[in-house]
């Protein structure tokens, strides 16, 4: 079964549009290593601000029948072989295809609000054409609304970017309980809490080494973390250039520790798998 991640979190600037678009590129890198038999990744982008369509792609203005708005509209028979038509190249790599979002979104709740297996607009399709890629990695808006659950309901694996902030950090705890509850709601027992990744870390702020020695000590949440990434301006110039972390500075601090984060995930894949 091909694995599908969906960084998720209801703060926004937390670091998840830059952790999914540089652990889908990863994943691709990884994969072609590794000899897999399938290095495409797809990125599905679920936010109507489309921050990581516009740093994969160069572009944020795809239209209603060029980005997942299509999808999420269309009849059902026909939503899969629509979602393959309207996947992206990626500028990053050709194995990177990008399943664009669109300001759309917005409207497309609206639309979809009440609907009849609405949340399943996304997971039925996918569904369908998952086995075409080596894994899937979707990227959400900073709330739980229809469509991150949408996506949840897509996902096989929910990580959970976070800043060393004090109200970041006692939130986690209620973060996981409303994908608990989104799971268990709809029936979803594939999915779960499969990490926490701790973004924007100044190991020179007392605070911040506090707050991550406090995590690694929780009984519950010490367990889920995958990695911590420093704070680090060469991520900003990645996004302003459209590059990822790792093409714009491989050197860098940020480019290491997702490299890093990258192998614990991908050794997690391949032990299912064994």
């Amino acid at each position: 079964m091909t694995r599908v991640f969906v960084l998720t979190n209801n703060k926004g600037g937390v670091g998840k549009s830059t952790s999914a678009t540089n652990i889908a590129l990863g994943m691709v890198g990884m994969f072609r290593r590794l000899g897999a038999p399938n290095s495409r990744v797809l990125l599905i982008d679920t936010d109507s601000q489309a921050h990581a369509t516009l740093v994969t792609t160069g572009k944020n203005n795809y239209g209603a029948n060029e980005s997942l708005y299509a999808v999420l509209t269309a009849e059902r028979e026909k939503a899969s072989q629509l979602l393959l038509d309207i996947v992206q190249p990626s500028m990053w790599d050709a194995d990177l295809h990008v399943l664009p979002a669109s300001p759309l979104l917005e409207a497309a709740e609206r639309e979809l609000f009440g609907a009849a297996g609405a949340p399943y607009r996304l997971a039925d399709p996918l569904n369908q054409v998952a086995g075409e890629y080596g894994a899937i990695v979707i990227d959400t808006r900073p709330s739980f609304s229809l469509l991150t659950e949408a996506a949840l309901i897509s996902s096989t694996d929910a990580i959970i970017p976070v800043e060393p902030r004090y109200l970041e950090t006692v939130g986690l705890m209620s973060v996981i309980s409303k994908i608990t509850a989104i799971r268990d709601g709809w029936r979803h027992p594939s999915l779960h809490v499969s990490g926490i990744i701790v973004t924007k870390m100044d190991a020179r702020i007392r605070g911040h080494n506090h707050l991550l020695d406090q995590l690694k000590q929780h009984p519950t949440l010490g367990k889920l973390l995958l990695g911590v990434i420093p704070a680090n301006e060469a991520v900003s110039y990645a996004h302003v250039n459209h590059q990822s972390i790792f093409a714009y500075a491989p050197q860098s601090a940020a480019s290491k520790a997702y490299a890093q984060l990258l192998s614990t995930l991908v050794r997690s894949m391949a032990k299912e798998h064994a």
